[in-house]
């Protein structure tokens, strides 16, 4: 093969790697990446990382923080069922009591409504620690609008409604507590709307 062969067959093969490598990287010389329009039209590059794992050891604080709202969690959990049942039996109640002055024929239907309730739900709220029947207080009163206290009383009478605020003093708890979903009672709160769609609530 001659120098002039050996040239033209030099610069034939190079023109096809060239030509194949164009072929590989397509008709432009730049890298695709991913993009995403933002509210102003400007095209903006993304990617994406692997996912990373991150383990760290909790403080003494935050595991505080976390038992606590754990605890909180389980008590609306248990609650939740019995202040949503609690709160539909009283609008009843004020439903049939509406339009009843009789003070007899009043008691009488607080009564009957009494001894359903006692039957329905009398066994399980006794297997209430003080607690969760501290977190039931609250939820009550979100369904209801009353606190305890103010609900006794309608129904059963000032001295009842004292009696009891008693006892639940004695044990460390008040049946004047009102509810504060934007206040003190903001994570009670996030957890019940939590807890509320979990029974199909919301």
């Amino acid at each position: 093969m001659t120098f002039v062969k050996k040239h033209i067959l030099l610069v034939f093969v190079l023109a096809l790697a060239f030509t194949a490598a164009k072929a590989q990287r397509g008709p432009y010389d730049t890298i695709r990446v991913s993009a995403y329009i933002d509210e102003n039209g400007d095209t903006i590059p993304q990617g994406w990382c692997d996912a990373v794992e991150v383990k760290y050891k909790m403080s003494e604080a935050m595991k505080q923080a976390w038992a606590e709202w754990t605890r909180l969690r389980n008590a609306v959990y248990v609650t939740y069922p019995y202040a949503k049942a609690a709160g539909k039996i009283m609008n009843e109640i004020n439903v049939k009591l509406a339009n009843v002055t009789d003070k007899k024929q009043r008691k009488a239907i607080i009564k009957a409504r009494e001894k359903d309730l006692k039957r329905e739900f009398g066994d399980k709220l006794k297997n209430l620690s003080v607690y969760q029947g501290k977190v039931l207080m609250k939820l009550i009163y979100r369904e209801t609008g009353n606190n305890c206290y103010e609900i006794i009383s309608e129904y059963k009478g000032t001295f009842t409604a004292a009696m009891w605020q008693t006892v639940a003093i004695l044990f460390g708890s008040n049946l004047r507590q009102n509810y504060e979903p934007a206040g003190g009672d903001k994570a009670m709160e996030a957890i019940v709307k939590d807890v509320a769609r979990m029974y199909g609530h919301i």
